[in-house]
């Protein structure tokens, strides 16, 4: 009887401080595709889902330095900005820009409505600009203390109850659930918790925004959570390593899973990040090692990808105590060469079928030694088809020659094409008969530079890839 009391009490808080729902931005309405492998848009437009970790951004930035950092993912044509409501580096405790903090009494049911003004305010500019928020209303050490700064405030029924208020609060906005947030599942309690978030955003939204779970290191939702109704798309964290085995691989392992789920990496490897967490023998990361996780993951099944940055998930300033060394200023970092570079890989996965891509390593001809070609660990190639034939793409992290079988373009000739990740830039190889195997040689030969090579039907007449031109 007390317990049900204080969950009345807490409604009746959670209800006196909603305000008016943020209104819409003019961003469409997001759904599964119809063969359960992608997202589109309301009227079945493709939706690339560009991904940038953003942790801190309500928690840290002011709104001048979040216009700042929104409209310089929007100009490298980023779709979806993942931030935390409650954040990770002291988010209940520290308070934000202007010395709010997110709840009354660390209560989930008596949110402040100075602190979520703000978040309205983020919400409404990154909508303005584009950009998709994937939304996060919590960090996992606020049910689950594995690491981090708590307390666990968090029960079914409260959790429920915040869902509610937050579905309610951004029904109208562009924005994507996440729950979760980098811890795993160790109880039944855990996994009641996270069920019962995704319960009250559903019930708040009226189901009009998508919702997935954002795991911890090296595991993915469909672990814990495959199949629940509530869980729309699968999120892995690969994790902070530069090799494809053992890691990166993982994301086909979820895109065979039954029932179809699209699948994505939430968070790869961040540029400029201790490589495995071990700088003093693996040094810090950089654009290409954030470059491979992309194709690698595209390639592999994946139908979007997120990026990140070590300083711009923390939005690292000096005079805030940093989290594993990072190099320069979330300002700085947001100039780094791989967050541009992603974009590239959107425009090539857009210049061609987008919704009939299937993983595909039988275009490869594997070598008398394996572990040379397709390679394993950061040397490892991967290759991409459309069902009807029409193109494949094979991902070169290195300039070793390969071959490929041209029987998997079904027609009479094969156009051949050299893509740079580095810049998006396409040249054109030649045209050949389809016919047996065939053996290309990157054009940086023993270096360790990437390329993409694409093959395409001649009689489809695309474009270069990497040009805006495909129907779905």
């Amino acid at each position: 009887m007390v317990g049900a009391v204080w969950l009345a009490l807490g409604l009746a808080c959670v209800s006196a401080a909603m305000s008016a729902p943020v209104a819409a931005q003019s961003l469409p309405r997001l759904a599964v595709s119809e063969n359960k492998r992608f997202l589109v848009q309301a009227d079945g437009t493709p939706f690339f889902w560009l991904g940038d970790t953003a942790w801190e951004l309500f928690h840290r930035l002011s709104r001048e330095d979040a216009e700042r950092y929104l409209r310089n993912r929007a100009e490298r044509r980023f779709t979806v900005i993942q931030a935390v409501a409650l954040a990770e580096l002291d988010g209940l405790h520290a308070p934000n820009a202007y010395g709010e903090r997110p709840l009354l009494d660390n209560d989930p049911t008596r949110p402040n409505e100075a602190y979520f003004a703000h978040v309205d305010w983020i919400v409404r500019k990154a909508n303005s600009l584009g950009l998709y928020v994937g939304l996060l209303p919590t960090w996992g050490d606020k049910w689950n203390k594995k690491w981090g700064v708590g307390p666990e405030i968090f029960t079914p029924e409260n959790a429920e109850a915040y869902g509610r208020w937050l579905g309610t609060r951004y029904k109208d906005a562009g924005v994507i659930w996440i729950v979760g947030g980098d811890r795993p599942i160790e109880s039944d309690a855990h996994r009641a918790i996270v069920a019962a978030t995704a319960r009250g955003l559903r019930a708040g939204d009226g189901g009009a925004h998508l919702i997935t779970f954002h795991p911890n290191g090296g595991h993915g939702s469909a672990e814990w959570f495959h199949d629940a109704d509530w869980l729309d798309v699968n999120m892995r964290q690969n994790g902070h390593t530069p090799d494809f085995t053992g890691h990166y691989d993982k994301t086909r392992v979820d895109y065979d899973r039954t029932p179809t789920k699209p699948v994505l990496d939430g968070e790869p490897i961040y540029e400029d990040h201790p490589v495995a967490f071990n700088a003093k023998q693996l040094g810090h990361s950089m654009a290409s090692d954030v470059r491979r996780p992309l194709y690698w993951n595209l390639f592999t099944g994946a139908f979007g990808h997120t990026y990140g940055h070590h300083s711009v998930w923390q939005m690292w300033t000096p005079g805030r105590d940093p989290v594993n060394a990072p190099l320069m200023p979330w300002h700085e970092a947001i100039e780094q060469p791989g967050a541009a570079q992603m974009q590239h890989g959107r425009a090539l996965m857009e210049s061609r079928p987008f919704l009939t891509r299937v993983p595909d390593d039988g275009v490869l001809v594997e070598s008398r030694v394996p572990t040379a070609m397709p390679g394993t660990g950061r040397y490892h190639f991967t290759a991409t088809r459309d069902t009807a034939g029409t193109y494949a793409m094979v991902y070169a992290p290195v300039g070793r020659p390969f071959r490929v079988r041209m029987s998997v373009i079904t027609g009479a000739r094969v156009k051949a094409w050299w893509f740079n990740p580095r810049t998006g830039e396409a040249t054109i190889i030649g045209t050949f008969p389809n016919s047996g195997e065939r053996t290309f040689t990157p054009p940086d030969a023993g270096e360790m530079i990437d390329w993409v090579l694409v093959l395409d039907d001649e009689s489809r007449g695309y474009g270069a890839p990497g040009a805006p031109a495909a129907t779905p």
